[in-house]
């Protein structure tokens, strides 16, 4: 199985400071989520530079509304250009049906992102669920909100790396799993996640993406770090193909 591809998150205010440290990773990693803080602060148009330098962006906005509202959503991240794109699995399945056509329409030569649906978000445990209303445990959650992702015909679901192993039993491998709230061993512990898994785990329970942040963005060397990190997946999927 082939490691995990590396998506650096590009979690600032700054669109400056974010295109600096894509030019720092050239080379070496081509993948970058925009988030909230960044898209709010520099819109459509640092999205636009990103793709100008050759990277692939993950928009990770995570759209939930009614149907028609996430629909032309991620039409207008087609147009956009991105690589990936995410709306709340939560939001049912007409929504995910009407993200999951947008993008087929608004990508009519094919190339469209993938639509990813977001399961439980990885700062929640076990026991914050049922202040949510959510009988069931995260691992049986993700399950239940990626099988209805599989149905209503996203490419791909983002949950922990916990999940991952029952997410492809559940849908038949036919999902790509996207993994947040990746950690290295060496870094530092401090963090806003429950549900984290180091780079070598996220990679031998056969994730397709996984998503680091600060133990790449904040050290003095990021391109170190970055190139340790691949290392270590590299070095995971190898293992785990013996």
């Amino acid at each position: 199985m082939p490691p995990p591809t590396l998506i650096v998150a590009l979690d600032s205010s700054q669109t400056r400071s974010a295109l600096d440290l894509r030019e720092r990773l050239d080379g070496l990693v081509d993948f970058f989520k925009v988030g909230s803080e960044l898209f709010t602060s520099g819109g459509p148009q640092v999205v636009e530079a990103l793709g100008r330098s050759g990277a692939r962006v993950f928009l990770d906005l995570k759209f939930h509304d009614i149907p028609n509202t996430v629909g032309r959503a991620v039409a207008a991240a087609c147009r956009l250009g991105v690589s990936l794109v995410d709306v709340h699995a939560s939001g049912g399945q007409a929504m995910m049906i009407a993200a999951a056509e947008s993008a087929r329409l608004a990508s009519p030569k094919g190339n469209r992102p993938l639509v990813l649906g977001v399961t439980v978000l990885t700062h929640l445990a076990d026991e914050d669920l049922p202040q949510l209303g959510i009988g069931n445990a995260s691992r049986e959650q993700v399950v239940r909100l990626a099988r209805l992702a599989h149905r209503s015909g996203l490419d791909g679901v983002v949950a922990s790396a916990a999940e991952v192993a029952a997410v492809r039993e559940a849908t038949g491998d036919e999902l790509a799993v996207l993994v947040p709230g990746v950690r290295p061993g060496w870094a530092s512990q401090a963090h806003d996640q429950a549900r984290i898994a180091t780079p070598a785990e996220a990679a031998r329970a056969g994730a397709r993406y996984i998503v680091v942040g600060r133990a790449i963005t904040t050290q003095k060397d990021p391109r170190a770090a970055a190139l340790r990190i691949l290392e270590e997946l590299e070095s995971a999927s190898a293992s785990s193909s013996l």
